[in-house]
């Protein structure tokens, strides 16, 4: 219809400028040109808005986008006299694990609800985005200090909950910086990249959420790291390992150990591999890493078995490496090599790897498992729910999750759940291994439980190849025992515990890819 009234009233236009034309007629095809104009100008303008909302716009998530955010803040740090308010930057904690092992399908399913639980834990002034990738970005107008970590607070405290992601339900954490304006700046940049710092530091301290001081500038340094740092760590022998032993509860003698990779970083210091592993994967330099890690451990297995003490040792590996089809065969070869059996070597992997893709960690481990390389579940019990996998899957050996063992003296529940996980292991004919076994009272009540292998700070920390030879030596010049608990008493007074040192040193893990 806009278009023949467009037509007609242009043919009564023309027809009055070659004759006479009732004036009245000439009114008449002039309104209704303009008429017909309306509805197209009126698409016009919809289709403008709708291209404006769209470039604002998050495609995912529908929350404000990157580009919105920097067109909106400077506004926003302005108004208002430039009074106080703060910049929350928010990061899932091991998002990349889900997004990778479950698919980016899920890991995009779970990104719309955490923008959905964040939203809902705001005022209607306040400002979410999306930075990209599992970022987000809240900014809390005329906000005093103590109103921007209670927020923080709860929106951490909102994506607490379980997310049902369509035949997966997972739990995630979060981490939050918090920036100060016009305090610690009034450019979003630099607000930014002090929110980003703190929000490391939050993730380095295990705290939740942190508020930047100069303090998380060096903290933040270790995420920052670039390319050619991580090459030189690679190619300059920077990678060393630190190994714990595994101790069998009925004997008392040292079953294996441990490899935990640390980077002694020459202008850092000796940095933990959580503040660099995530570097190594963003990078795409993890199955370099995976390379570095596994030769320096399975070199010290043949050193060990050189000198007549042949010593398994285990080197945990992530989704990337589970899922690579050449693993095996490399694997073969470095054993092969070293003149080592495969039962030298074991290959711990969580139990979020094993469910995210299940025929193809079953093909992997089955050729692994095949050679004679034994596989253990490292921390067992604290990642998804499923146990299909232990009757589906070739594992060797569970290793019980150090919360159920911290908190295991104290808590009758958590007693029964260690004690009917180890039987059932045992039913299925796997070993058990407790981790974080800090004390006498843990150690004695894991014997009479029956469980098979402990690790943590009663028998050792984590140390390097030479202090753990040294610490084995002295073990060896101790007289015999006369019963297994005697043994572990002698064992853990040739190095005790440094009490300076915290647990958690070695719950950081080794990733080898």
């Amino acid at each position: 219809m806009p278009a023949l009234a467009t037509v007609a009233g242009l043919a009564v236009l023309v027809l009055a400028s070659q004759r006479e034309v009732v004036l009245l007629a000439v009114v008449f095809a002039a309104l209704t040109l303009a008429l017909a104009a309306l509805p197209l100008v009126f698409r016009h303008r919809l289709r403008l808005s709708h291209a404006n909302h769209q470039a604002r716009t998050d495609e995912l998530t529908g929350l404000l986008n990157r580009r919105a955010l920097y067109t909106d803040m400077p506004a926003r740090l302005h108004a208002n006299g430039r009074r106080r308010s703060a910049v929350l930057l928010l990061d899932l904690d091991k998002f990349k694990e889900i997004n990778d092992g479950l698919g980016h399908d899920v890991g995009d399913r779970l990104l719309v609800q955490v923008a959905g639980r964040l939203a809902g834990g705001l005022q209607e002034e306040d400002l979410l985005a999306r930075m990209g990738g599992d970022e987000f970005v809240v900014h809390l107008a005329d906000c005093g200090p103590d109103q921007a970590e209670a927020t923080a607070v709860e929106l951490r405290s909102a994506l607490a909950g379980p997310f049902d992601l369509g035949g997966v339900t997972v739990h995630v954490n979060a981490s939050v910086g918090i920036a100060w304006a016009p305090e610690q700046g009034d450019d979003l940049n630099l607000l930014l990249r002090r929110a980003d710092m703190a929000m490391y530091a939050a993730k380095s301290n295990h705290c939740g959420h942190a508020v930047y001081s100069d303090g998380n500038a060096e903290i933040a340094s270790h995420e920052l790291l670039d390319v050619q740092e991580l090459n030189e760590a690679l190619n300059e022998n920077q990678l060393i390992l630190h190994f714990q032993p595994k101790v069998d509860l009925a004997t008392a003698q040292v079953r294996g150990v441990e490899a935990l990779v640390r980077w002694n970083h020459p202008r850092l210091g000796m940095l933990q591999p959580d503040t660099f592993l995530k570097r190594f994967e963003e990078t795409g330099l993890m199955p370099a890493l995976t390379t570095a890690v596994l030769v320096q451990a399975l070199d010290q297995a043949a050193m060990w078995a050189a000198d007549g003490r042949p010593l398994s040792v285990a080197v945990n590996l992530s989704a990337g490496s589970v899922m690579d089809s050449q693993l095996p065969d490399e694997i073969e070869e470095m054993i092969a090599s070293r003149g080592l059996p495969p039962s030298a070597l074991v290959l711990e992997i969580t139990e979020d790897v094993l469910i995210a893709d299940r025929e193809r960690a079953r093909t992997t481990l089955t050729a692994l498992r095949d050679m004679g390389v034994r596989i253990a579940v490292d921390d067992f019990g604290k990642g998804y729910s499923s146990l299909s996998y232990l009757r589906e899957l070739p594992i060797d050996e569970l290793k019980l999750d150090r919360s159920f063992i911290f908190t295991m003296m104290d808590d009758a529940r958590a007693t029964a759940l260690v004690v009917s996980t180890i039987d059932l292991a045992h039913s299925l004919g796997l070993e058990m291994t407790a981790e974080g076994v800090e004390d006498t009272r843990a150690y004695r009540a894991l014997t009479d439980f029956g469980c098979d292998v402990a690790q943590g700070y009663f028998m050792s920390r984590p140390v390097p190849a030479a202090e753990l030879d040294t610490w084995l030596r002295n073990r060896g010049a101790e007289t015999s025992p006369r019963d297994p608990l005697e043994a572990a008493l002698l064992l853990a007074a040739v190095d005790p515990v440094d009490a300076t040192a915290s647990p958690d040193d070695d719950a950081a893990r080794d990733v080898a890819v």
